[in-house]
């Protein structure tokens, strides 16, 4: 198994819109800087070319300000905060985006291989920086 701590703001990967001449952009501009967070720590790793692979990812979305109290308790969340983030964005286009930046950075050779898939959204707690937690490993 490998494990991959990626730090920077989780993004997913909507649909692409066409902007003539053939050509598709992604309609979300922080795809972009996702998927090279992504990539580029898997290229840090050597991967075995497992024909079979399982990923699982723990994404750390940052809590809005609003779920803190403020003043002097400012540190602290309100009671009615959310435990999980059931909100945009989901967590299937988060997937999306984080398994093209794995397949960038050489992880697999297509996410085809892909077998298995476990995601979660979390919200970072206040001394953690939103990004994400992926464990790859083969499925025999």
């Amino acid at each position: 198994m490998i494990e991959i701590d990626v730090i920077g703001t989780p993004a997913p990967q909507g649909s692409k819109r066409h902007v003539g001449g053939g050509r598709m952009v992604e309609s979300s501009k922080k795809v972009k800087p996702w998927r090279i967070a992504v990539s580029t720590e898997a290229l840090n790793r050597t991967f075995d070319p497992w024909p079979f692979v399982g990923v699982s990812v723990w994404f750390r979305l940052k809590r809005p300000k609003s779920h803190y109290r403020a003043g002097r308790f400012a540190d602290r969340l309100r009671p009615d905060s959310p435990t999980y983030p059931a909100k945009y964005p989901d967590v299937d286009k988060l997937c999306r985006s984080t398994l093209d930046g794995l397949k960038a950075g050489q992880a697999f050779a297509d996410d085809a291989q892909v077998v298995r898939l476990y995601a979660h959204k979390v919200y970072a707690s206040r001394d953690e920086e939103p990004g994400a937690l992926i464990r790859i490993y083969p499925v025999l």
